[in-house]
């Protein structure tokens, strides 16, 4: 039965009549009910009793009985509707009782029996004329079972035992029951079709809008099944549905929920996209859109804390402000917005300092507390956020009152504090910062005392994977340090250590605060001389590795990279700490994994993988195809503005990572592929010495110095001890001074500040480790060399140190390219890898690429490009497939064209490096800008040599030192195994005396037009030696050789 009980229409037909239809089948309409009309199809059929052995007489007899009893209840409980005698609804439930007995189990009329008693019991429940709703519950559930899906009743028998629980909830109040209603409507939805009765009761306000509604109001539950019931309930809230915002709410707060207590970030993405889409349901005007705004603000403000992503701490203010707009005075949600508005400013001083942000945060708490006044439910909290904005302006201005106002309110916040209250220990951090300023203002030994404890009781409250563990660490090792730093007891230092420990790696909190955890470690080992200090900067480079491979761009790794200023001089700093402790093969393995993160994280997709192929086939496959996923999903994420879109792309180049990670972990799992794309060891990287020995020279706060990897046995270290960091800093700014003054000098006057710089360079850094080369390895003059700069390093022409001398028979002292020919490699990574990729070695063929006219507003015309790609055209041996791009046809697309399909390049144009966004370095070309993110995105594995005759293509990034994030370095990562590139800017006219020195040494006409692109350096060096007379020293020692 469905419905009520109510009568809605009665047949006005004879018996006669109804017999006349005879087969055929009568179909009958009723008046509209509820919007909808219904009908019904009958089919009349006469049934002759007989009397026979075979019981057919009794049988037809006992079916006319429960036709009978039927009839009679379903009379007398519409009497019971209409009069609301409880003698009706008894007579109907005894009637249907007695219907049900002659109907047992197995009877094909026993699911409608105990539908039809079940119906009956359950209308008198919902007028409190029976009270008995456990055996109603149990018919519906019984019929239901009989009923599965595909059967015809199955729909009405969902719906029946639906609206059964539903009651059952209006009643008692019972959560299990309507979040059971809210799954069985989840089912039940899709069977009913529009414009049936049965739709128009199931979809209505007294159907599934009221589960949801209670659904929606039920408290939070992170479970997986009070996840999974949110995400049903969403589902029963179509696009259109007036309750979807709020569904889409309570879904996105559970998930924050989760991700407070277990920090799987893919939570907070999700329930940020959700958030999103309930503040686009909610037009401007909307009296709720308040609340929806300040859910996504805050959702986006704890991923700001993990993630770090500026853009999201931009969107926080930008919805708080607006949030804020929509409660003016007398608002009921004011002080929310005031609140959130404020801790959102203490957010963004903390990261960018300005003074005007926490002034406006601590006016803004102000406001939300006296909007709380004792008594009221928030007070609590609006206490704690005035206590850290307070705290926060302290630690800036270093006013007492501000410190001392902080820990009052800090105290009045946790006395309001249930035990039980899940924020509780924020309040306890906070109170323990608090304090442990204080002690350090006036070494009162109780703040600090108290700090500890505070700490410790926090961590006490909770469990082992909380996200909020991780910032407990912090301020207990604070506290631990600052008793130390007084105290000077050892036992405090090495409990620091073991908080800074616990902090760092806490599995659940986002990588930025540990990274920053990692570096605050290393600064109090390296102070203090603790024995941690080189776990520390591991620690460190772990973290910053693994924050910045959750970033889909090289440009978005960057940006990252550079928000911790501090990662600047770490891969230097531990290796000088290495070197200290006399560990000279992890002081290498430090500076590797430290350095060049960028091209390391971007060239693990391109990892040859020759030998696992050939080892196993099907890993290899996967692996490739995964690493070309991420790949693609990287390019295609760089150009994605909508934010919601970017938050997708995101997540499922997050799902991607993973699968690759996993494929790695697979990899490595086989003996011989253990160390598969894992920082590369002392022995790993000893292959780029392979020939000639790789000097890495070492600016560090703490020492200068050299290592030498010889072929083969340990490295060897140079003391650089006549030189400082702040030396090299002039230097460096003395050679920029330098070279553009002589850029303003005619050609034959002699560079005397020129000079006079590289004898220091030859005095202070090259003639200390001349000497070993010479007197240790005793590498024979004229060998190859690789030059490995770090940090300040990185801007000193070290291939050109000369000590401008005479011996006293005359003859001049030989200067480092006399000795040596001199190469650079930005890692030792790179160059092995380089040498890896030589095996692959195909027929040669060779492009001049040339811009002389870059048109209107790109720079002046270079007058003598054309000739120089036509000197370069003709010198190239016969043997190779030449060809020229220039003029109209050196656009962008025809320079990217040439450099996919040629394995030997020379390039003449315009070079600009962007010091502010390196990978928008590029060259110049008739229509747009050659990047070189369009280098990088190219994987050109047959590639050889390139010459870039341009401007600035091998300068480095002074945001990122270490990076060498210039175009040279694109394009040996794109596959260029050998390549020349300038320092600075290039006089066209004066290089092509170069360029034509260069190519006749690299092509010498006896070796039968023998291409080697491992020759680049010799003749590099040959042809510097050989235009002294004709270019003036600061174009000759501009040229430098990347590579094999």
């Amino acid at each position: 039965m469905l419905g009520s009980g109510e009568v809605i229409g009665e047949l006005q037909m004879s018996w006669d009549e109804l017999l006349d239809h005879g087969d055929e089948y009568l179909d009958l309409s009723f008046p509209p009910v509820r919007g909808v009309r219904p009908s019904l199809t009958l089919k009349a059929t006469v049934v002759y009793t007989c009397d026979n052995q075979d019981g057919a007489l009794s049988d037809s007899l006992l079916d006319c009985d429960i036709a009978r009893d039927t009839d009679a209840g379903h009379a007398r409980l519409a009497k019971y509707v209409t009069s609301k005698n409880v003698s009706h609804l008894n007579a109907a439930v005894e009637h249907f009782q007695l219907v049900l007995d002659q109907c047992p189990v197995g009877h094909p009329d026993h699911a409608t029996a105990l539908t039809n008693l079940a119906c009956a019991r359950l209308q008198g429940y919902i007028r409190r004329d029976l009270q008995d709703i456990d055996t109603t519950t149990s018919l519906f559930r019984e019929a239901l079972a009989l009923r599965p899906q595909h059967h015809p009743d199955h729909p009405f028998s969902l719906y029946n035992l639906t609206e059964t629980l539903t009651w059952r909830h209006k009643k008692r109040h019972t959560a299990a029951h309507i979040r059971e209603a809210a799954q069985l409507y989840h089912v039940l939805l899709p069977l009913c079709l529009e414009g049936t009765y049965l739709r128009s009761v199931a979809a209505g306000a007294r159907g599934v809008d009221y589960v949801i509604n209670k659904c929606n109001n039920l408290p939070i539950d992170t479970s997986d099944e009070g996840i999974c019931l949110r995400r049903v309930v969403l589902e029963l809230c179509p696009l259109g549905h007036q309750l979807r915002p709020r569904a889409l709410d309570r879904l996105s707060w559970v998930l924050d929920s989760r991700f407070t207590q277990y920090g799987s970030i893919d939570d907070l993405d999700e329930g940020i996209q959700f958030s999103r889409e309930a503040v686009s349901l909610c037009p401007k005007g909307r009296s709720d859109r308040d609340h929806y705004l300040n859910n996504l603000a805050f959702s986006l403000e704890v991923r700001f804390d993990h993630q770090d992503k500026p853009n999201d701490l931009d969107e926080v203010i930008f919805l708080y402000q607006e949030a804020l707009c929509l409660c003016p005075v007398g608002h009921e949600s004011r002080d929310l917005s005031l609140d959130n508005l404020g801790s959102a400013l203490v957010t963004r001083f903390n990261k960018r300092g300005d003074i005007d942000d926490i002034t406006r945060a601590v006016s803004l708490s102000r406001e939300a507390l006296t909007l709380c006044p004792p008594g009221h439910p928030n007070r609590d909290t609006r206490l704690n956020n005035l206590a850290l904005a307070l705290k926060t302006r302290y630690d800036e201005l270093d006013v007492s009152e501000d410190l001392n106002e902080a820990i009052d309110r800090c105290r009045e916040s946790l006395q309001l504090k249930r035990l039980d209250d899940p924020e509780r220990y924020i309040t306890l951090y906070n109170l323990s910062s608090a304090l442990c300023s204080r002690f350090t203002q006036t070494r009162e030994n109780g703040d600090v005392e108290e700090a500890i404890q505070l700490c410790q009781e926090a961590l006490a409250s909770l469990p082992s994977l909380h996200p909020g563990r991780c910032r407990i660490h912090v301020w207990l090792r604070e506290a631990y340090l600052s008793r130390f730093r007084i105290q000077h007891n050892p036992i405090d230092l090495s409990l620091a250590v073991e908080s800074f420990r616990l902090g760092s790696r806490h599995p659940t909190y986002g990588f930025p605060e540990r990274i920053m955890e990692a570096h605050q470690w290393t600064v109090a080992a390296e102070q203090h001389g603790h024995g941690s200090a080189l776990e520390a900067y591991s620690t460190f480079f772990e973290l910053l590795d693994a924050h910045l491979a959750t970033r889909s761009s090289a440009t978005s790794r960057r940006e990252a990279a550079t928000a911790f200023n501090c990662a600047r001089t770490l891969p230097v700093d531990a290796a000088s700490c290495a070197i200290r402790c006399d560990n000279l093969r992890h002081a290498m393995e430090l500076v590797e994994q430290g350095r060049g993160q960028q091209w390391s994280l971007a060239s693990r997709l391109r990892t040859p993988v020759e030998d696992l192929e050939s080892a196993n086939p099907k890993l290899a496959h996967n692996y490739l195809e995964l690493s070309k996923r991420i790949s693609n999903a990287a390019q295609s994420s760089a150009s994605i503005t909508d934010r919601a879109a970017a938050d997708r792309a995101a997540t499922e180049y997050r799902k991607l990572t993973r699968q690759w990670e996993a494929a790695v972990a697979e990899i490595r799992d086989l003996r011989a592929f253990s160390r598969f794309l894992l920082p590369p060891s002392y022995e790993d990287v000893q292959a780029a010495a392979r020939h000639g020995p790789v000097i890495i020279l070492i600016a560090s706060q703490y020492s200068c110095s050299a290592i030498i990897v010889p072929t083969s046995g340990d490295p060897h270290h140079v003391p650089l001890s006549s030189i400082t960091l702040t030396d090299l800093k002039t230097l460096k700014d003395r050679f920029s001074r330098a070279i553009q003054h002589a850029s303003r000098m005619n050609p034959a006057e002699l560079r005397t500040d020129l000079i006079v710089l590289l004898r220091i360079v030859w005095d202070a850094i090259m003639l200390p480790i001349v000497n070993v080369l010479e007197h240790v390895l005793k590498l024979k003059h004229r060998s190859r060399i690789w030059l490995c700069p770090t940090a300040a390093f990185t801007s000193i022409p070290l291939h050109a140190a000369h000590p401008f001398q005479t011996k006293a028979d005359h003859s001049k002292e030989p200067c480092l390219e006399d000795l040596y020919i001199c190469s650079y490699t930005p890692t030792l990574s790179a160059l092995v890898r380089s040498r890896q990729m030589m095996k692959k070695r195909v027929p040669p063929s060779f492009v001049t690429i040339g811009q002389g006219q870059p048109g209107a507003g790109k720079g002046k015309a270079l007058l003598a490009v054309d000739s120089e790609l036509e000197l370069v055209h003709k010198l190239v041996p016969a043997t190779a497939n030449r060809t020229t791009i220039s003029g109209d046809a050196a656009t962008r697309a025809g320079a990217l064209q040439g450099l996919e399909e040629n394995t030997w390049v020379h390039l003449a144009c315009h070079g600009k490096q962007d010091p502010a966004q390196p990978y928008n370095s590029h060259f110049i070309m008739r229509d747009e800008h050659l990047t070189l993110l369009d280098i990088m995105d190219k994987d050109i594995p047959h590639a050889e040599f390139a010459f870039l005759s341009a401007c600035h293509t091998a300068v480095g990034d002074e945001k990122t030192p270490d990076e060498v994030v210039h175009l040279a370095a694109g394009l040996q990562f794109s596959g260029f195994k050998s390549v020349i590139g300038t320092l600075w800017g290039v006089d066209d006219a004066v290089a092509k005396h170069v360029v034509e020195a260069f190519y006749k040494y690299m092509f010498n006409p006896k070796e039968n037009g023998v291409m080697d692109c491992t020759k680049a350096a010799w003749a590099l060096n040959c042809a510097t030696h050989a235009v002294k007379t004709k270019v003036p020293l600061e174009q000759r020692m501009v040229f430098i050789h990347i590579g094999v």
